[in-house]
């Protein structure tokens, strides 16, 4: 049965109150119609604590407060409710576009439909309790459970509006550390406040099918299973045996019986296994013949199987090929549906024979440092009777640890990785609102034409595309012919097309949500985050005293990144005294501890540099050099700034980007190399001045 759809395109006015700019309002204008395009009336628009419906038309209009961020609710009986947030940047951004408008798809609820809701690898010990560099921590031992709800209080509208809602519950339960510890070099456990905190975000059930569930062996698994029968939660994928770890966890979902069944995909290389068997326990062993036969199990039981597993290799952009195989046979022994992780990154999603599977949801609550390991996703999956409807993709962005909605270009690096790695599989993923949409017939986004033009400030020749457009593919690129011909030394104009390594460049979204960014190695005493930008509505300012020179930069490694690649350091700053900027790489070793780097790990000289004083101009820095060879696991870059002739000065920061090109300078119009790589990018650089704009066409 095809879905009734609720199309809503947004259309924002801003209304700026002139009086009170506190007070500050904009008007958000809308239609909602159904999939024949006739308009549905009595739809309900929450927005910051306002309300309306849609007229008979189908639009509506509401004039929330100004805010940083927006969170629209969107209900109307007999149609699943959707959530959407969106950043006040990017709406202003969109405003006067008719190419940008917002258009946000409602699902009618009907017989036999089920939404399920899933999320990646959960945790929440360490650093949640003890984190670097002296920061404050996410979760206080005067509070568990308070701090613990505050984890997950960004994804709970979210995860509670769906029938049922799963995660990888990646980690041991105990109120203390338990005294067993498996022989190996990373072992989790968390507290039990964990567990009443991810029901109260609208989490049903867990699964243990990991490498972390025999973290503490025995003593660890009794008393996270114990934990588990105290709470509300269900799980499955592990056992005190094989038998019991292999056993589904069987579910009513709207009166269909539904089976969650987890697995983990290696047995471990020491013993005891982290894989139960018939001498102890441990999580389900998710070799093809136990997962063939465990669905075949389900399937004999009249029941619809549900098949998270837990494999493939860290950080890597796709599964390997053991993973790949185990999860479309699972669908061929007919499960309905499958759903991985461990990579700790996002890997694409594929419809397989109208089955779905994700292959790696990334990280939902967990205290990697990692960048890359900050953008993840919620997938909502609509089944009808058991079959695959739609699924949905709700980006998210960790910050401080946790997940909160991306927007701005933590929107734009969730939904361009997906976009490619799925469609690599073949998979379409077409816009809705700020989501992404996977629909049955694989629909391919609409073939309307998109323009954009790209301006060079001068001493300017790296740029970044605009992060609306995170659901179209750059075709053509384009100088005008009146700048081909007046180049330097009659030499062609070529491009390049690169990514950012650095989390939150541009500042915008550095104290949203209530929770600062902690990517940012930056002295707070000295610190603030100003109402206007280089390129949006923030960037940082940094108050320096003479003889007191302050670092800026990345606070972690970058982990994932390509051995001796051309790199561009791109920033711009101002400021009101003459200033010196150091600029540094700094890596971490194969061999070194993480915190013995970041304190000892030898300062690689990039460029010195002497800036005048100058409040008015954001003046632009771009600095080539190439990434490390060899020997190094992962490094970060760094400012030292520097007052040259004041007792104190005002420095001011933004668009500080570190920039991996991902091809070689090309002057073809067509995009080279136009792959994996090349469609993540989120900068283009140019080999010389030039005094017009650039024309990217997108499609």
């Amino acid at each position: 049965m095809s879905a009734k759809i609720l199309t809503l395109s947004l259309y924002i006015f801003f209304c700026f109150n002139a009086v009170a700019s506190q007070n500050a309002t904009f008007l958000i204008k809308g239609q909602v119609i159904d999939e024949q395009n006739l308009p549905i009336a009595s739809v309900n628009v929450f927005v910051k604590q306002k309300q309306v419906f849609t007229d008979t038309h189908g639009h509506f209009s509401i004039s929330p407060n100004l805010s940083d961020t927006f969170q629209l609710r969107f209900n109307k009986p007999g149609y699943y409710d959707s959530v959407q947030t969106f950043s006040y940047n990017e709406l202003k951004q969109g405003k006067n576009s008719t190419e940008r408008l917002t258009q946000i798809t409602l699902v009618k609820k009907a017989k036999n439909r089920v939404m399920l809701a899933f999320g990646g690898d959960v945790m929440m010990g360490r650093r949640y309790y003890t984190p670097h560099f002296n920061a404050t921590p996410t979760i206080s031992d005067a509070d568990i459970l308070l701090g613990s709800k505050a984890v997950v209080q960004h994804i709970k509208p979210y995860m509670s509006i769906a029938d049922y809602a799963a995660v990888n519950l990646e980690t041991q339960i105990s109120s203390s550390t338990p005294k067993q510890r498996a022989p190996k070099s990373v072992t989790f456990f968390s507290k039990p406040e964990l567990l009443t905190a991810l029901s109260w975000a609208g989490i049903d059930y867990v699964s243990l099918g990991n490498n972390h569930t025999f973290d503490y062996m025995d003593e660890g698994l009794t008393s996270t299973l114990a934990a588990l029968e105290d709470s509300s939660l269900d799980y499955s994928g592990a056992g005190l045996n094989d038998q019991q770890a292999l056993a589904a966890h069987h579910q009513k979902i709207k009166g269909r019986k539904f089976s969650m069944l987890g697995y983990v995909g290696w047995e471990g290389r020491v013993k005891p296994t982290q894989t139960a068997n018939a001498e102890h326990g441990g999580a389900a062993f998710g070799s093809m013949e136990n997962i063939k036969r465990s669905v075949g199990k389900v399937i004999k039981q009249n029941s619809t199987p549900i098949v998270q597993y837990h494999g493939s290799l860290e950080y890597a952009d796709n599964p390997t090929l053991v993973t790949e195989q185990r999860l479309k046979s699972a669908l061929d022994a007919g499960a309905s549906l499958a759903v991985a992780h461990h990579p700790h990154v996002t890997q694409g999603l594929e419809l397989y024979n109208n089955k779905l599977i994700a292959y790696s949801m990334g990280n939902l609550i967990f205290d990697q440092n990692f960048p890359s390991t900050k953008y993840s996703y919620i997938l909502y999956v609509w089944l009808d009777d058991g079959v695959f409807h739609r699924a949905e993709i709700i980006p998210l962005y960790l910050k401080s640890y946790q997940p909160t909605p991306a927007t701005g270009i933590e929107r734009f690096k969730v939904m361009k990785r997906l976009i490619a790695l799925s469609k690599q599989r073949d998979t379409h993923i077409i816009q809705s609102g700020g989501h992404g949409v996977i629909n049955i017939e694989n629909t391919i986004e609409n073939s309307k034409t998109l323009h954009q033009q790209l301006s060079f400030a001068p001493n300017e020749r790296v740029v970044p595309f605009s992060p609306l457009f995170w659901s179209k593919q750059i075709n053509s690129i384009k100088f005008s012919p009146q700048q081909q011909s007046t180049t330097i030394n009659e030499q062609a104009i070529r491009y390049r097309l690169g990514t950012n390594l650095i989390n939150g460049s541009d500042f915008e979204s550095y104290n949203y949500f209530n929770n600062k960014e902690q990517s940012w190695l930056v002295d707070e005493d000295i610190m603030s985050i100003n109402n206007y930008g280089a390129s949006g509505q923030h960037s940082m300012g940094l108050t320096l005293k003479s003889m007191q020179p302050s670092f800026l930069g990345m606070k972690y490694f970058t982990r994932v990144y390509a051995q001796s690649n051309p790199m561009t350091l791109k920033a711009k700053f101002k400021s009101n005294s003459p200033v010196k900027i150091r600029f540094y790489w700094q890596g971490r070793t194969k061999k070194q501890k993480l915190l013995t780097a970041l304190n000892e790990s030898k300062k690689h000289l990039i460029k010195e540099i002497e800036l005048p004083a100058n409040d008015l101009i954001w003046q632009n820095i771009e600095l080539d050099f190439n990434s490390p060879r060899y020997g190094y696991k992962s490094y970060r870059v760094l400012a030292e700034i520097e007052l040259l002739d004041a007792s104190v000065g005002k420095v001011d920061i933004d668009d500080f980007s570190l920039i991996e090109w991902q091809t070689a300078y090309s002057e073809l119009s067509v995009p080279p190399r136009y792959n994996l790589t090349s469609k993540q990018a989120q900068y283009i650089g140019i080999n010389q001045q030039v005094n017009s704009p650039l024309s990217l066409q997108y499609h």
